[in-house]
């Protein structure tokens, strides 16, 4: 069934879509990657269950599932085959079209028998030369691109860095928006939105981007995945993204054509200037696109301002009261000292998800984990490297129920490899706030014994504690280099004896020079 095969991740996404825009199955299906027949049960379940968007935002993904499939799946009429996908896998070897319909079949038990799908099938592909022209809704997509923009001369070096122009087109009113930056990275992409949105004062229903990978994690035309951070930047601004297929100019020919207006209109309009700055340069791209936005279009002679005011701004969304605030996402494990790696500092969560993966919010100054879509901690964010940040609520009572990880059983341990490595480890336990603290780098010193001799590691402990440098990377270093085999000439507690050699002229010789 197709409840079995789609995350609760989506699941709440469709209902959000449903409840909070009211938008058909076709656009929901779209937008979350499943077929417009999951989108007709999972929301034909949640009403019989009389679940509304506030109830279902506070329930975790567990309480959800339950509710919404406690009464069972339901069925509906015949599905219909994609016709387009089966088109596309005709053109492939040795594929036929009975091979498809038994995999439609298999998915749908209740499907067409194998003549009428024949039937359907030709039927369907006697319209592929007929092309239908796309009506778009006031308010409802706004398509977005890149292009290559205006090069920015660096002032000492005279070196000139390449710039890229977002721009971002309205269906109805082809109402425009550019701006330059210098790559098309994940954070520059999102916050071009944002400043996007603010120009418009309004926000389109439905964002239309490229399958670029700040966007698009990965491009399918059935199931494109949405970069976690861009969905989160939709649900703020309660939109939602249906990216344009790949390798389909179509989906997208609105914004092709604003691309090429701001090709025209603005860069081939400062091909003669030089600009030593970001800033300078989109200062002059704002001045020519109000120009380009207020001249009027021959065929209908109107501007594009004019129209924007008068049909997409009027049916849009309304801005949130607050700015979207860029945030990053990762998916870390939880490691045995429930604390989770970030950028390079350590952040406790509660014990209890010790060895589970956790999804993690980065922001400028925040820290948030979330486990199943509940938050499990929040942290301000530190940029101490290899520091950590531990509250004392995260902490068990005991460790025996996560491998009853102790001061105690650790130093146990490394007195079985030998004294120095045991005062190794108490060195580096008391050198943290926490003794949980130390356990990674203790682990990481008794794993080297899967490489290394007993005899080494004690030796290596040795020279740590004499150099004062009580670490897991500097014990690992030791060993690598094979310092812990060395003879200490220089530090060691015995005398040097001198060899007896026919031309060492010996303390006699010195004697006789002073007496002379």
């Amino acid at each position: 069934m197709a409840q079995k095969r789609t995350s609760m991740c989506k699941i709440r996404e469709i209902l959000r879509l449903k409840y909070e825009l009211g938008l058909s199955n076709r656009p929901v299906a779209k937008s979350c990657g499943v077929g417009r027949r999951a989108v007709s049960e999972y929301w034909k379940l949640a009403q019989e269950s009389g679940l509304d968007w506030a109830e279902a935002q506070r329930l975790s993904d567990t309480e959800l599932e339950e509710r919404l499939f406690r009464q069972g799946r339901t069925t509906g009429e015949k599905t219909q085959p994609d016709w387009n996908y089966i088109y596309q896998e005709m053109k492939r070897p040795h594929v036929t079209l009975q091979l498809l319909w038994q995999e439609y079949r298999e998915e749908n038990m209740e499907g067409y028998q194998y003549s009428w799908f024949n039937e359907l099938y030709n039927q369907w592909r006697k319209k592929l030369n007929i092309c239908m022209r796309q009506e778009h809704r006031a308010g409802e997509k706004l398509f977005i691109d890149y292009c290559d923009g205006m090069p920015i001369i660096n002032r000492e070096t005279a070196e000139k860095i390449a710039t890229q122009l977002f721009v971002g087109v309205w269906g109805a009113s082809n109402y425009t928006y550019a701006e330059a930056s210098f790559t098309q990275e994940k954070q520059e992409w999102i916050m071009a939105h944002v400043r996007a949105f603010e120009y418009y004062g309004c926000v389109p229903y439905i964002l239309v981007p490229d399958n670029l990978k700040s966007g698009v994690v990965k491009a399918c035309r059935y199931e494109p995945d949405i970069n976690r951070t861009y969905l989160e930047l939709a649900r703020h601004y309660h939109t939602t993204v249906i990216p344009a297929r790949p390798y389909r100019a179509k989906d997208k020919a609105k914004v092709e054509a604003g691309v090429l207006m701001a090709q025209r209109w603005i860069l081939a309009c400062l091909r003669n200037r030089k600009f030593y700055s970001l800033a300078e340069l989109n200062q002059a791209i704002r001045e020519l696109l109000e120009r380009l936005n207020n001249r009027q279009m021959r065929k209908l002679h109107r501007s594009r301002k004019e129209m924007f005011e008068t049909l997409d701004k009027i049916a849009a969304l309304p801005l949130p009261e607050r700015r979207y605030e860029y945030a990053d996402w990762k998916k870390p494990r939880v490691n045995i000292d429930y604390h989770i790696e970030v950028e390079s500092h350590y952040y406790s969560v509660p014990y209890q998800l010790a060895h589970q993966q956790v999804d993690v919010r980065i922001t400028a100054k925040t820290i948030e984990v979330f486990f199943k879509c509940q938050r499990q901690a929040s942290h301000p964010r530190s940029y101490v490297k290899y520091g950590y940040t531990t509250l004392v609520e995260h902490m068990p009572e005991s460790h025996r129920k996560y491998l009853e990880w102790t001061p105690t059983r650790i130093l146990g341990w490394a007195e079985k490899t030998g004294p120095c490595t045991k005062e190794l480890v108490k060195t580096i336990i008391e050198s943290k706030q926490h003794p949980e603290q130390a356990y990674r780098s203790c682990l990481g010193i008794f794993r080297l014994e899967k490489y290394y001799p007993k005899e080494r590691i004690e030796n290596a402990s040795k020279r740590a504690l004499k150099y004062r440098i009580c670490s897991y990377q500097s014990m690992k270093s030791i060993l690598a280099t094979g310092l812990d085999k060395q003879a200490d000439l220089f530090y060691g507690s015995g005398n040097l004896i001198s060899p007896e050699h026919q031309n060492i002229r010996g303390e006699s010789y010195y004697r006789n020079t002073e007496t002379n």
